[in-house]
């Protein structure tokens, strides 16, 4: 039986995976900060059966403990502070978990456990803000503190891969939702507000640019891409997408036609939310992903907006809440 280490185990990406790979056969364990509230959101999943070590951020000394206790054979990376606009609130703070995080998980991975296959999740917010769709080679430009902490994090992988001879691979995500997405992501937003106005809860809804065009994915095909990117003989960077881009306005338009309402007389751009830096489009071209690891995303856009707001509805008609505060965000 394979064992599988995971950090951010707690987290949206966290919670799929482990769910995958228990459905492979592995041995799971989570890393988490707080073990008893990943224990509370991995009951509500089907990934209860997860082990779960207490790891406090920084902690190197306890992490290498854990990693000569259950020897892995594979080690994901994918805890870390994932919101763009806390980045901008705190970039220390982003740093140290982005950048910083990633170089303590890799060195004491070398140190402990060096035959050990890690994937890191990196992010397309390390790319320059170009108008066409951006492969493994596509340059680097960050715009948020996020960004250039996730950047500083890809090239650890790789100088790793070449200077130690470690399997070491790279996801490059692209913006990736589900139902466990955290309420303070656009996405969310949208589909919490929008089963909230169809139960007569709330009123409006108030977003920055409409406009602003996202290649928008499940996150349950996304860590299928993160297994596969382990199983390849060589280890490799993969950009992960659709391949296809919508705007906020195409987001809201289903999302509020789901619950059999005109988005337009709900929803209102401010200015005030527009961000710094947002780049007007995040397009993906995963070829390489799709010819060597045989990946392809199952659930399109439409369907992905459609899980979101129906998960929310049921949140909302339960108990006029929703599961968003239970998970990290990444």
């Amino acid at each position: 039986m394979p064992t599988a280490l995971i950090t951010g185990i707690s987290g949206q990406d966290g919670s799929y995976l482990a769910e995958l790979l228990l459905e492979q056969g592995y041995r799971v364990v989570g890393v988490t900060r707080d073990s008893a509230r990943a224990q509370m959101v991995l009951q509500g999943t089907g990934a209860a059966a997860v082990e779960l070590y207490e790891v406090q951020s920084g902690d190197s000394d306890t992490l290498a403990r854990v990693l000569a206790t259950i020897g892995p054979d594979e080690v994901y990376d994918l805890a870390g502070m994932s919101s763009v606009g806390a980045s901008w609130a705190d970039p220390i703070a982003s740093a140290r978990a982005n950048a910083l995080g990633s170089a303590l998980l890799l060195e004491q991975v070398r140190r402990v456990r060096p035959q050990a296959r890690v994937f890191q999740a990196s992010s397309c917010e390390i790319f320059a803000p170009l108008d066409t769709a951006l492969d493994e080679y596509a340059p680097e430009r960050p715009s948020s503190p996020y960004g250039v902490a996730k950047m500083y994090a890809r090239h650890l992988v790789r100088i790793y891969r070449e200077a130690f001879g470690m399997f070491v691979a790279c996801g490059i995500l692209f913006n990736h939702e589900s139902p466990r997405r955290g309420p303070d992501f656009v996405t969310r937003k949208i589909t919490r507000t929008a089963a909230r106005i169809a139960l007569g809860m709330e009123t409006e809804l108030r977003l920055g640019d409409l406009e602003l065009r996202r290649d928008w994915g499940f996150a349950g095909d996304y860590v299928r891409a993160m297994w596969l990117t382990l199983q390849q003989s060589q280890p490799d960077d993969y950009v992960i997408g659709t391949g296809r881009a919508h705007s906020v306005a195409q987001f809201c338009e289903l999302a509020f036609a789901i619950v059999g309402l005109d988005w337009r007389e709900f929803v209102t751009s401010d200015q005030r939310l527009f961000r710094h830096g947002d780049a007007r489009l995040r397009l993906a071209n995963p070829e390489r992903a799709r010819q060597r690891l045989g990946w392809v995303p199952i659930v399109d856009f439409a369907g992905l907006v459609q899980l979101m707001v129906e998960a929310d509805l049921a949140a909302v008609r339960d108990d006029g809440m929703d599961d968003g505060g239970l998970y990290l965000t990444r």
